[in-house]
C-alpha cells in the first residue's frame, strides 16, 4: 500500500513539474500567486504573448490542478488552486529534502 501511495505521489509530482516546465507558465503562476483572483485579460496584459498562447498555458496549468478558472460571462476568472498549491509545495519539499549527501561532492569523494 505504501508503494502505491509513493507511485501516486510521484505521478502527481511529475504532473506538477511538467506543468511548471515552461517559463511562461512559471510567470503566470507567479502573477496569480500575488492576486486573490484575476481575469484572462489581466494575465494577457501582464505577459507579452498572444492570447491563444496564454490560453494554452492556462489550460496546461488548469489540467495539472495548479490553477482554477471560473466563467463569469463573458470573462473567465483565474486563481491559484490553494489545495493543490499546498500539495505541490509539500511534494517538491519532500522530493528535494530526500538527498542524504553530506559532502560537497555528488559522489562523496
Amino acid at each position: 500500500m505504501q508503494e502505491l501511495d509513493n507511485n501516486i505521489q510521484s505521478e502527481q509530482l511529475a504532473r506538477f513539474a511538467k506543468a511548471m516546465g515552461h517559463p511562461t507558465r512559471v510567470a503566470i503562476l507567479q502573477f496569480l500567486a500575488k492576486q486573490s483572483e484575476c481575469y484572462f485579460g489581466d494575465i494577457h496584459e501582464e505577459l507579452p504573448i498572444a492570447k491563444a498562447t496564454v490560453s494554452q498555458h492556462l489550460k496546461e496549468l488548469k489540467d495539472a490542478g495548479l490553477i482554477q478558472g471560473e466563467v463569469e460571462t463573458p470573462k473567465v476568472k483565474y486563481c491559484i488552486n490553494k489545495e493543490n498549491w499546498q500539495l505541490a509545495r509539500s511534494l517538491f519539499g519532500d522530493f528535494f529534502n530526500q538527498c542524504v549527501c553530506k559532502s560537497n561532492s555528488c559522489c562523496g569523494d
